[in-house]
């Protein structure tokens, strides 16, 4: 344990750094179960279909802790990998920013901070978890 302690600070973030890209680019992401979801179709809808709706929340909720909790924290609250996502506003707003990571991810200096779940996760998963993000927010 000593010897650890000896490494450069700068070791230390290129192995957080390195388990980031890891876990996000040797995971596959879980399948969840949409029972009860009607069906979304393969178009992109612009606007959360589901807020308030309660079976999606809890299929949301589930999609969240197999597919999210990882980085953004068990119930979205963050332990520093990733942000906070109660933060994240509500309406359309909130739904434009959703749209955007679940198209085209996040990357930072060429490393995949989020992978593009569109495509791997039906819309209607994807859109029971914003779902759950709603229903989980709060105000700044």
């Amino acid at each position: 344990m000593s010897a650890l302690r000896q490494w450069p600070p700068i070791l230390g973030a290129l192995l957080i750094s390195g388990y980031a890209f890891a876990v996000h680019g040797d995971e596959a992401p879980q399948p969840v179960d949409t029972l009860g979801l009607p069906k979304l179709g393969d178009t992109w809808l612009d606007k959360d279909p589901f807020e308030g709706n309660t079976t999606a929340i809890d299929v949301g909720a589930s999609a969240y802790t197999q597919n999210c909790a990882r980085c953004h924290g068990l119930e979205m609250i963050s332990g520093g990998i990733a942000p906070d996502l109660r933060h994240v506003p509500t309406g359309q707003e909130g739904d434009d920013i959703f749209l955007t990571r679940m198209q085209q991810g996040a990357q930072r200096n060429g490393m995949t901070l989020m992978p593009i779940f569109s495509g791997l996760l039906p819309q209607e998963t994807l859109w029971a978890v914003r779902a759950f993000m709603v229903s989980k927010h709060i105000d700044d």
